[in-house]
């Protein structure tokens, strides 16, 4: 398992807060547990891009975090649920405000984005 060799620096609000969210998949796993797609077959289809491994990674630091739970079910084959935590539904109003934003300015980052892939 990757282990760091630099601890991070943890100063201020923002650099705890990119320490729990940074992964590229988090967000979006916060929201769909949210809107309530809890098992792990649901998110991969709410996210075909990721792979199982990294969703799985990222799911087990929003676990460790305490944003979220897994319940293991004692069924055969097993059935595995995700949950937020109520500590992981106050980032929810963030993270839609945030959304909005992407919204409200949907064709100025689009744009910037592209631009910055493109050269």
């Amino acid at each position: 398992m990757y282990e760091r060799k630099i601890l991070p620096k943890l100063n201020c609000g923002l650099d705890l807060i990119g320490e729990v969210l940074y992964g590229k998949w988090k967000i979006r796993l916060l929201w769909f547990i949210n809107e309530g797609h809890k098992r792990p077959s649901e998110l991969q289809r709410k996210i075909p891009d990721a792979t199982r491994r990294v969703l799985n990674i990222q799911l087990k630091e929003l676990e460790d975090h305490e944003l979220i739970t897994k319940k293991i079910y004692p069924v055969v084959p097993p059935k595995v649920e995700y949950s937020l935590t109520e500590f992981g539904k106050t980032l929810i109003p963030v993270i839609s405000v945030l959304g909005n934003w992407g919204d409200k300015n949907e064709e100025h980052l689009r744009t910037v984005i592209l631009r910055r892939l493109k050269s």
